[in-house]
């Protein structure tokens, strides 16, 4: 197995994105895409990556390769990168470690441990998603952000004309509404009004490497996991996260 990108950012950028909530994990190389999927050690959030074979300079697999590690440290590793360094993945031929290169004003290359992980499959949720909204990050960010002041956990919720974030405590409350027809706002497809609870600081990991302008995906339905996606250049990242079943 030889994975060759032009630029490390991309990759870089998506390790992080699930280094914040998942500690070891899979990934599973095969003819078409690099993909992992894996839940958080509470068990109440789950992330489903995958990059295509098209966004790699070269991608040369000749059998299904899977391989555990570290999230921690490859994150670590890869925020050794420069942003226009060339990333290469190969796998150690006694296929105990993998060997990461970046070329660029120099050449490096680390080679770590390979880990055995063994989870087995994850199938994600099957959920009949009552709102599906895109809109650009910073619309959650900053609601979030304004969340924090107030409690360490937020209500999602769509009415049929915006789209909100709640939040309640003995330090008071707030509520952040943002219509439709806002500029921000690129898709808003309600069949019922809905809304659910969710722990803030899962949120505000999951949101951690989008910009502030970059499109996120929210399918949300009462009390039911919320699923957050968005890409990261040619990969594609989503979130579940377990709601919270509590009156407000």
């Amino acid at each position: 197995m030889k994975l060759v990108l032009e630029k490390a950012r991309d990759f870089q950028k998506s390790v992080n994105a699930i280094a914040v909530l998942i500690d070891e994990a899979e990934f599973v190389i095969d003819a078409e895409k690099l993909a992992l999927k894996a839940t958080d050690p509470s068990q109440i959030s789950m992330v489903d990556f995958e990059m295509d074979k098209s966004a790699f300079k070269e991608f040369d697999v000749n059998e299904t390769v899977t391989i555990g590690l570290d999230l921690d440290y490859l994150a670590q590793v890869m925020n050794r990168a420069k942003p226009d360094d060339e990333l290469t993945l190969e796998i150690n031929p006694e296929k105990t470690a993998l060997k990461i290169g970046f070329k660029g004003a120099s050449t490096r290359h680390f080679v770590i441990p390979l880990i055995d992980v063994n989870k087995g499959q994850i199938p994600n949720p099957k959920i009949e998603f009552q709102a599906v909204l895109s809109v650009n990050a910073a619309v959650l960010q900053d609601a979030l952000k304004d969340a924090e002041l107030i409690s360490n956990h937020v209500v999602l919720g769509v009415s049929n004309e915006a789209f909100y974030v709640k939040a309640k405590s003995s330090k008071g409350a707030l509520e952040s509404q943002t219509s439709q027809k806002e500029k921000s706002v690129k898709e808003f497809k309600v069949s019922q009004e809905c809304k659910s609870m969710f722990p803030l600081d899962y949120l505000k990991d999951m949101l951690k490497a989008p910009d502030n302008k970059d499109e996120i995906e929210l399918k949300l339905r009462s009390d039911a996991p919320v699923q957050i996606s968005y890409k990261i250049g040619k990969a594609r990242i989503s979130y579940f996260l377990a709601p919270r079943i509590e009156t407000e």
